[in-house]
């Protein structure tokens, strides 16, 4: 890269950097200290979509959430999503930061991340629930593990998950400059950002905040935390794993050039 114009990025991409993460601070702030009613402007949309999808009924309840009919699930402030909106927004900022690294960025990749990470929370959101409403409506005997475990690992299937699937769809629609940047790296390489930036969230954020204080459960969230998206990541580093071992006909070959070294 010439250096004139290296010099010109870098004071850019550490401004739009420096914005992008003032903007997950204030999310995160803002969800800390939000109640159940200043949460609507994501919890109504997701209600609407899993009642769509399910055939569930739901009303508001102030300060308390959308209870079904039969007041048997309730959807509450800790299921809107907020952290995975952050999760997504910072993910499809830090593609288009790397992206500013070879090129110039517009600022408007900014608004854009947010518009799309709340769509993708929202989508997310609705798997989720539905999910943990057909999970919830089983037969005990069916379920091998206590509700809370099974709650916790269906959630984090899905919302990493999801994150996974948002990272490889943003990251296929970047450019060609941007794709032979990103070639150099394996599938599975890859997926490592959206679980750093998962990991990050999920248990950085906790230990900044103190919240390991609370002992056992936090304890036992962290162990599903680090090991339950393995179960996702397995097959990709199987594939890598396979990819990188050398064919018969590799051997093969190799086996008749040292047996005929003169031919």
């Amino acid at each position: 890269m010439n250096i004139g114009i290296h010099r010109q990025l870098k004071p850019r991409l550490i401004a739009q950097a420096a914005v992008v993460l003032a903007i997950a601070f204030g999310m995160k702030l803002g969800y800390s200290v939000s109640n159940v009613n200043e949460l609507k402007w994501i919890l109504a949309p997701t209600t609407f979509f899993v009642e769509l999808v399910t055939g569930e009924e739901f009303w508001f309840e102030s300060y308390t959430g959308y209870m079904n009919r039969d007041h048997s699930f309730l959807i509450a402030d800790s299921c809107s999503g907020v952290n995975f909106l952050i999760m997504a927004f910072l993910m499809l900022c830090l593609l288009k930061i790397r992206k500013g690294l070879i090129t110039r960025v517009s600022w408007i990749f900014i608004p854009a991340a947010i518009i799309t990470a709340y769509f993708s929370t929202i989508t997310a959101n609705t798997v989720r629930i539905a999910v943990a409403i057909r999970l919830h409506r089983m037969s005990p005997e069916m379920v091998w593990i206590n509700p809370e475990q099974l709650h916790r690992l269906e959630g984090i299937l899905i919302y990493f998950g999801c994150l996974m699937l948002l990272y490889g769809c943003a990251e296929s629609l970047e450019d060609t400059a941007s794709r032979r940047f990103d070639a150099r790296h394996s599938l599975f390489r890859r997926s490592l950002i959206p679980l750093s930036i998962y990991w990050l969230m999920t248990l950085g954020v906790p230990v900044l905040t103190g919240a390991y204080r609370q002992g056992g459960s936090f304890w036992e969230h962290s162990l599903f935390v680090l090991f339950t998206p393995a179960i996702l990541l397995l097959p990709l580093a199987a594939i890598r794993w396979l990819s990188k071992r050398p064919s018969p006909s590799h051997y093969q070959s190799e086996h008749a050039f040292r047996s005929f070294p003169y031919s």
